[in-house]
């Protein structure tokens, strides 16, 4: 069965050959993996595999209301805070599981190929917006000391982030012990205040968010992650992204270094009935319409 994931860049884009058994489970972002409180694995295209990831936000805590969420804040959290050592007894465990390709005796993995089996990095995301963990710094640590352990072969940290909380002094410390090779993913899905508005319905201003984006792109690269859905069965205007376009050009201006532009839709069911998945011709226009104006790297997913 061909279950490849395609990474699109350099302006070719197909879609990804999606198993068809096991979808909803090991692509989607189940949060009682193997009853854990806070680890859990999934196959993420953007991760081009296996990702383990931290739920850093069990109490649902968010700063953004996108209508592409798929979180369901109706239903209780089990967790009202990230219990670090918990954290990182079931995220070491995790991980020799993967290691020892034990999740093939999980259903939801029995027919996936070795590669999507392999671990691309370990996830600093979860429920919510991470930078808001009240314990981001330990969390942090505690996972960078797990891996300087050497008991596991090194594996990539990836923050997952709206980058509103990337300038907060608890974040800023714990962004000080990662490595070189990990990453920061942070959120930008549109050009102008007024979209932006629509789409992702955030507590903080769009100049907030390119001010923490330069601020951290500035001392590293930083991947930009932009979701355009199809919401009230209107695609992102032209213009919307013209001033996308102008955004990233502004962070480039500014000093940002960045690595990659990812650009991508809703691909699970959402809370909004009205979001969809933007079709995959209008994502490639998106992405060649970001390449011409800015020279940057960029992937469609």
């Amino acid at each position: 069965m061909a279950a490849e994931l395609e990474s699109r860049s350099a302006g070719k884009s197909r879609e990804p050959a999606y198993p068809r058994q096991g979808w909803e489970t090991a692509f989607g972002y189940a949060r009682n993996f193997l009853d854990n409180r806070f680890v859990y694995v999934v196959v993420s295209p953007r991760a081009h595999g296996l990702s383990v990831g931290v739920n850093m936000n069990p109490d649902k805590k968010c700063n953004f209301d996108c209508v592409y969420c798929e979180v369901n804040r109706d239903i209780a959290p089990r967790d009202q805070y990230l219990d670090v050592p918990v954290m990182v007894n079931e995220l070491q465990q995790t991980i020799e599981l993967v290691l020892e390709d034990k999740l093939r005796q999980l259903p939801q993995f029995q027919t996936l190929p070795a590669d999507l089996l392999q671990l691309r990095h370990v996830g600093l995301s979860g429920d919510g917006e991470p930078t808001l963990c009240p314990n981001f710094c330990e969390a942090v640590q505690a996972v960078v000391h797990l891996r300087a352990l050497g008991k596991l072969p090194f594996f990539k940290l990836v923050l997952v982030t709206n980058a509103t909380g990337l300038d907060l002094p608890n974040v800023e410390l714990g962004l000080q012990s990662l490595n070189p090779k990990d990453e920061i993913w942070a959120k930008l899905d549109g050009g102008t205040a007024e979209y932006i508005a629509k789409i992702d319905r955030p507590e903080v201003p769009l100049g907030k968010v390119m001010a923490n984006i330069l601020l951290v792109g500035r001392q590293r690269p930083v991947v930009i992650q932009s979701l355009f859905p199809r919401f009230n069965q209107e695609e992102p205007p032209p213009e919307e992204i013209e001033q996308y376009v102008e955004r990233l050009r502004e962070l480039q201006r500014g000093g940002a270094q960045i690595s990659l532009v990812q650009i991508y839709s809703a691909m699970r069911p959402t809370m909004h009935p009205d979001c969809e998945h933007l079709s995959l011709k209008s994502l490639s226009r998106i992405a060649q319409t970001v390449r011409a104006g800015t020279g940057l790297r960029v992937e469609v997913f």
